[in-house]
Protein backbone atom coordinates (compact mmCIF):
# COMPACT_ATOMS: atom_id res chain seq x y z
CA UNK A 1 0.00 0.00 0.00
CA UNK A 2 1.33 3.44 -0.97
CA UNK A 3 2.37 5.80 1.81
CA UNK A 4 1.33 8.79 -0.29
CA UNK A 5 4.92 10.07 -0.42
CA UNK A 6 7.29 9.54 -3.35
CA UNK A 7 10.99 10.40 -3.51
CA UNK A 8 13.74 10.35 -6.10
CA UNK A 9 17.27 11.71 -5.99
CA UNK A 10 19.03 13.07 -9.07
CA UNK A 11 22.35 14.93 -9.08
CA UNK A 12 22.28 15.40 -5.32
CA UNK A 13 18.77 16.86 -5.22
CA UNK A 14 16.00 14.86 -3.51
CA UNK A 15 12.54 15.56 -4.88
CA UNK A 16 9.97 14.59 -2.26
CA UNK A 17 6.36 14.70 -3.42
CA UNK A 18 3.07 14.46 -1.62
CA UNK A 19 1.52 11.86 -3.89
CA UNK A 20 -2.20 11.58 -3.22
CA UNK A 21 -3.51 13.79 -6.01
CA UNK A 22 -7.06 12.41 -6.03
CA UNK A 23 -7.47 13.87 -2.50
CA UNK A 24 -5.50 17.08 -3.14
CA UNK A 25 -2.67 15.48 -1.14
CA UNK A 26 -4.70 15.65 2.08
CA UNK A 27 -2.60 14.16 4.86
CA UNK A 28 -3.14 10.73 6.36
CA UNK A 29 -1.31 9.28 9.37
CA UNK A 30 0.87 7.05 7.12
CA UNK A 31 1.80 10.11 5.04
CA UNK A 32 2.89 12.00 8.15
CA UNK A 33 4.98 9.06 9.34
CA UNK A 34 6.58 8.68 5.93
CA UNK A 35 7.38 12.39 5.66
CA UNK A 36 9.32 12.21 8.92
CA UNK A 37 10.98 8.90 7.98
CA UNK A 38 12.01 10.29 4.58
CA UNK A 39 13.66 13.31 6.19
CA UNK A 40 15.49 11.04 8.63
CA UNK A 41 16.77 8.82 5.80
CA UNK A 42 17.94 11.78 3.74
CA UNK A 43 19.83 13.24 6.70
CA UNK A 44 22.44 10.49 6.39
CA UNK A 45 23.16 11.08 2.68
CA UNK A 46 26.39 13.12 2.59
CA UNK A 47 26.15 13.54 -1.17
CA UNK A 48 22.81 15.29 -0.86
CA UNK A 49 22.84 18.99 -1.73
CA UNK A 50 19.17 20.01 -1.43
CA UNK A 51 15.57 18.84 -1.12
CA UNK A 52 12.53 20.04 -3.06
CA UNK A 53 9.11 19.41 -1.48
CA UNK A 54 6.09 19.55 -3.79
CA UNK A 55 2.64 18.10 -4.37
CA UNK A 56 1.37 16.00 -7.26
CA UNK A 57 -1.77 16.97 -9.13
CA UNK A 58 -3.75 20.15 -8.57
CA UNK A 59 -2.55 21.11 -5.08
CA UNK A 60 0.40 21.19 -2.74
CA UNK A 61 -1.61 19.97 0.25
CA UNK A 62 -5.21 20.46 1.37
CA UNK A 63 -4.37 19.79 5.03
CA UNK A 64 -5.33 16.87 7.24
CA UNK A 65 -7.75 14.31 5.81
CA UNK A 66 -10.21 14.30 8.71
CA UNK A 67 -12.33 11.55 7.16
CA UNK A 68 -9.31 9.25 7.14
CA UNK A 69 -7.67 10.29 10.39
CA UNK A 70 -10.47 10.89 12.91
CA UNK A 71 -11.88 7.32 12.94
CA UNK A 72 -8.41 5.96 13.85
CA UNK A 73 -8.40 7.00 17.51
CA UNK A 74 -5.62 4.60 18.44
CA UNK A 75 -3.47 5.87 15.58
CA UNK A 76 -4.06 9.47 16.62
CA UNK A 77 -3.07 8.64 20.18
CA UNK A 78 0.17 7.00 19.05
CA UNK A 79 0.98 9.86 16.69
CA UNK A 80 0.28 12.45 19.39
CA UNK A 81 2.83 11.10 21.88
CA UNK A 82 6.17 12.95 21.61
CA UNK A 83 9.49 11.15 21.28
CA UNK A 84 11.60 12.32 24.25
CA UNK A 85 14.82 12.26 22.24
CA UNK A 86 13.37 14.65 19.62
CA UNK A 87 10.76 16.64 21.52
CA UNK A 88 8.23 16.21 18.71
CA UNK A 89 5.36 13.87 17.99
CA UNK A 90 4.58 12.43 14.55
CA UNK A 91 2.45 15.42 13.50
CA UNK A 92 5.22 17.85 14.45
CA UNK A 93 8.15 15.79 13.19
CA UNK A 94 6.56 15.51 9.71
CA UNK A 95 7.22 19.26 9.44
CA UNK A 96 10.12 19.95 11.80
CA UNK A 97 12.31 17.09 10.54
CA UNK A 98 13.06 19.20 7.44
CA UNK A 99 14.54 21.87 9.73
CA UNK A 100 16.96 19.26 11.07
CA UNK A 101 18.31 18.32 7.62
CA UNK A 102 21.83 19.64 6.95
CA UNK A 103 20.84 20.81 3.45
CA UNK A 104 18.49 23.52 2.17
CA UNK A 105 14.87 22.46 1.71
CA UNK A 106 12.67 24.26 -0.83
CA UNK A 107 8.89 23.92 -0.88
CA UNK A 108 7.15 24.48 -4.22
CA UNK A 109 3.49 25.41 -3.68
CA UNK A 110 0.56 25.50 -6.08
CA UNK A 111 -3.18 25.11 -5.74
CA UNK A 112 -4.25 24.63 -2.13
CA UNK A 113 -1.82 25.01 0.79
CA UNK A 114 -4.01 24.61 3.83
CA UNK A 115 -3.67 23.72 7.51
CA UNK A 116 -1.04 21.03 7.83
CA UNK A 117 0.12 21.85 4.32
CA UNK A 118 1.12 25.35 5.48
CA UNK A 119 3.03 23.82 8.37
CA UNK A 120 4.88 21.40 6.08
CA UNK A 121 5.80 24.28 3.78
CA UNK A 122 7.05 26.24 6.79
CA UNK A 123 9.32 23.32 7.67
CA UNK A 124 11.27 24.16 4.51
CA UNK A 125 13.95 26.84 4.38
CA UNK A 126 12.42 28.50 1.33
CA UNK A 127 8.92 28.53 -0.21
CA UNK A 128 8.07 29.46 -3.79
CA UNK A 129 4.39 29.70 -4.64
CA UNK A 130 2.23 30.47 -7.63
CA UNK A 131 0.60 33.91 -7.19
CA UNK A 132 -2.88 32.34 -7.32
CA UNK A 133 -2.24 29.52 -4.82
CA UNK A 134 -4.67 29.48 -1.89
CA UNK A 135 -3.07 29.57 1.57
CA UNK A 136 -4.84 29.32 4.93
CA UNK A 137 -3.95 28.33 8.48
CA UNK A 138 -7.27 26.54 8.38
CA UNK A 139 -7.30 24.86 11.79
CA UNK A 140 -9.27 27.76 13.29
CA UNK A 141 -12.23 26.89 11.06
CA UNK A 142 -12.52 23.59 12.95
CA UNK A 143 -12.07 25.12 16.38
CA UNK A 144 -8.43 24.01 16.56
CA UNK A 145 -4.94 25.51 16.53
CA UNK A 146 -1.96 24.56 14.34
CA UNK A 147 -0.11 21.88 16.28
CA UNK A 148 2.34 20.53 13.69
CA UNK A 149 5.11 22.98 14.74
CA UNK A 150 3.17 25.82 13.10
CA UNK A 151 3.01 28.20 16.07
CA UNK A 152 6.81 28.40 16.26
CA UNK A 153 7.42 28.53 12.51
CA UNK A 154 4.67 31.10 11.85
CA UNK A 155 5.97 33.45 14.55
CA UNK A 156 9.51 33.14 13.14
CA UNK A 157 8.37 33.75 9.60
CA UNK A 158 5.81 36.55 9.73
CA UNK A 159 6.05 38.08 13.21
CA UNK A 160 3.80 37.55 16.17
CA UNK A 161 0.91 39.84 15.28
CA UNK A 162 0.52 38.52 11.74
CA UNK A 163 0.88 34.95 12.98
CA UNK A 164 -1.88 35.54 15.52
CA UNK A 165 -4.15 36.97 12.85
CA UNK A 166 -3.61 34.05 10.49
CA UNK A 167 -4.23 31.50 13.26
CA UNK A 168 -7.19 33.21 14.91
CA UNK A 169 -9.09 34.11 11.74
CA UNK A 170 -8.20 31.18 9.46
CA UNK A 171 -8.41 33.71 6.63
CA UNK A 172 -7.58 32.71 3.07
CA UNK A 173 -4.84 34.55 1.20
CA UNK A 174 -3.35 34.04 -2.24
CA UNK A 175 0.27 33.26 -3.02
CA UNK A 176 1.09 36.85 -3.88
CA UNK A 177 -0.09 37.97 -0.43
CA UNK A 178 1.73 35.06 1.20
CA UNK A 179 4.95 36.34 -0.36
CA UNK A 180 4.19 39.95 0.58
CA UNK A 181 3.80 39.13 4.28
CA UNK A 182 6.79 36.79 4.34
CA UNK A 183 4.91 33.51 4.59
CA UNK A 184 6.40 32.54 1.23
CA UNK A 185 9.88 33.38 -0.06
CA UNK A 186 8.54 34.45 -3.43
CA UNK A 187 5.59 34.22 -5.82
CA UNK A 188 6.24 33.07 -9.37
CA UNK A 189 4.01 31.71 -12.15
CA UNK A 190 6.50 28.83 -12.37
CA UNK A 191 7.66 28.13 -8.81
CA UNK A 192 9.61 25.06 -9.95
CA UNK A 193 11.70 27.33 -12.15
CA UNK A 194 12.28 29.70 -9.24
CA UNK A 195 13.35 26.73 -7.10
CA UNK A 196 15.72 25.54 -9.84
CA UNK A 197 17.36 28.98 -10.03
CA UNK A 198 18.03 28.88 -6.29
CA UNK A 199 19.34 25.31 -6.54
CA UNK A 200 21.87 26.49 -9.14
CA UNK A 201 23.08 29.23 -6.80
CA UNK A 202 23.38 26.85 -3.86
CA UNK A 203 25.34 24.35 -5.96
CA UNK A 204 28.07 26.99 -6.38
CA UNK A 205 28.71 27.09 -2.63
CA UNK A 206 30.44 24.62 -0.34
CA UNK A 207 27.94 22.09 1.04
CA UNK A 208 29.74 22.31 4.38
CA UNK A 209 29.32 26.09 4.55
CA UNK A 210 25.66 25.84 3.56
CA UNK A 211 25.08 23.21 6.25
CA UNK A 212 26.88 25.34 8.85
CA UNK A 213 24.78 28.37 7.95
CA UNK A 214 21.57 26.38 8.31
CA UNK A 215 22.67 24.96 11.67
CA UNK A 216 23.53 28.41 12.96
CA UNK A 217 20.19 29.93 12.03
CA UNK A 218 18.18 26.97 13.33
CA UNK A 219 20.05 26.66 16.62
CA UNK A 220 20.51 30.33 17.50
CA UNK A 221 17.47 32.12 16.03
CA UNK A 222 16.00 32.74 19.47
CA UNK A 223 19.33 32.80 21.33
CA UNK A 224 21.07 35.80 22.82
CA UNK A 225 24.13 37.38 21.19
CA UNK A 226 26.65 35.64 23.47
CA UNK A 227 25.49 32.13 22.59
CA UNK A 228 25.17 33.02 18.92
CA UNK A 229 28.70 34.42 18.77
CA UNK A 230 30.06 31.26 20.41
CA UNK A 231 28.30 29.07 17.82
CA UNK A 232 29.66 31.27 15.02
CA UNK A 233 33.21 30.75 16.27
CA UNK A 234 32.81 26.98 16.55
CA UNK A 235 31.32 26.59 13.10
CA UNK A 236 33.95 28.82 11.51
CA UNK A 237 36.84 26.97 13.15
CA UNK A 238 35.48 23.69 11.82
CA UNK A 239 35.00 25.08 8.32
CA UNK A 240 38.55 26.46 8.14
CA UNK A 241 39.99 22.95 8.19
CA UNK A 242 37.66 21.25 5.70
CA UNK A 243 38.60 20.23 2.13
CA UNK A 244 35.51 21.86 0.63
CA UNK A 245 36.55 25.20 2.15
CA UNK A 246 39.92 24.90 0.44
CA UNK A 247 38.17 24.03 -2.82
CA UNK A 248 35.93 27.10 -2.51
CA UNK A 249 38.93 29.33 -1.81
CA UNK A 250 40.89 27.92 -4.75
CA UNK A 251 37.92 28.37 -7.11
CA UNK A 252 37.41 31.96 -5.93
CA UNK A 253 41.07 32.89 -6.53
CA UNK A 254 41.22 31.16 -9.92
CA UNK A 255 37.76 32.38 -10.94
CA UNK A 256 36.75 28.86 -11.89
CA UNK A 257 33.63 26.90 -11.07
CA UNK A 258 34.20 24.99 -7.82
CA UNK A 259 34.02 21.19 -7.69
CA UNK A 260 33.04 20.08 -4.22
CA UNK A 261 33.27 16.73 -2.50
CA UNK A 262 30.66 15.18 -0.19
CA UNK A 263 29.59 17.11 2.88
CA UNK A 264 31.65 16.32 5.99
Amino acid sequence: MSSGISTDIVDGVARVRLDRPDKLNALTLPMLSELAATAHRLAGDRGLRAVVLSGEGEAFCAGLDFASVLPDRAGIARAFVPRPWRGTNTFQEACWAWRRLPVPVIAVVHGHCLGGGVQIALGADFRFTTPDARWSVLEGKWGLIPDMSGIRSLAEQVGKDTAKRLVMTAEWIDGAEAARIGLATGADPDPQLAASALLEQLAERSPDAVAAAKRLFERTWTSGPRRTFARERLEQLRLLGLPNTARARKAAFSREAPRFGPRR
